[in-house]
């Protein structure tokens, strides 16, 4: 009986891919295992941790020591503020209260309300802020100016120049307040309002203003509150 070709042909293909799937199998597996050498599992066993035994004490030197998560706070505190981190261990609450003290006895230097009215006078023109309050996103400053001087005094607001105790300038807008003063001593009364959002970690702010095109006045008025 003859053999078919087709059949023999198969059957050497068949071999022939078993035969490379063993050898892919074992050249895996080998290359696996030197690759691993040498990394071994953690030993978890109970027995390591009980005991009173040599053998206990050597393993219980080996233990991963677990932080406490209060004193990983106290660590990265200490850090924060420029402190040694070993030596804040068990005296946070002495270095806490004894911080927190002057935070309480600077409190009512924060009071807006006793620093009011704040002006600057310059060559017969005042400028004063009565009082400052918040409203929606913006703080808003009340203003007055009068000209007891001679002649007549012109201001461009967009030269009105507010910046924060940081030195940030902050943008600002001032409203019904006079381009023109006359010199006749009578009070004119706006606002100066300053988004809240360019406020932020800021305690004050300082207003400047000078007269237009001559800017010979210089009136300032520094240490504003921020209103809360």
């Amino acid at each position: 009986m003859a053999v078919n070709s087709t059949v023999v042909l198969t059957l050497i293909l068949l071999v022939l891919m078993f035969g490379a799937g063993v050898t892919s199998s074992v050249l895996g597996f080998t290359t696996g295992r030197e690759a691993l050498k040498g990394t071994t599992q953690p030993d978890v066993r109970p027995s390591n941790y009980a005991g009173t035994g040599k053998q206990g004490t050597v393993a219980s030197k080996d233990q991963v020591s677990i932080l406490k998560e209060t004193d990983i706070l106290k660590a990265v505190k200490a850090r924060i503020e420029g402190r040694d981190p070993e030596k804040t261990t068990g005296t946070k609450t002495k270095t806490d209260n004894t911080s927190s003290k002057p935070a309480t006895a600077k409190k009512p230097a924060k009071n807006a309300s006793a620093k009011f009215p704040l002006n600057s006078r310059d060559g017969g023109v005042t400028l004063e802020v009565s009082a400052a309050s918040q409203r929606g996103n913006s703080m808003l400053l009340d203003v007055s100016m009068k000209n007891e001087g001679s002649q007549d005094v012109r201001f461009l607001y967009s030269f009105l120049n507010v910046t924060d105790d940081r030195g940030r300038a902050l943008s600002a807008t001032a409203e019904d307040l006079p381009s023109e003063l006359p010199p006749n001593g009578q009070v004119y009364y706006g606002t100066v309002s300053i988004p809240t959002a360019l406020l932020e970690n800021a305690k004050e702010v300082s207003l400047t203003l000078t007269d237009y095109p001559g800017q010979k006045l210089q009136l300032q008025i520094a240490g504003i509150p921020i209103a809360k």
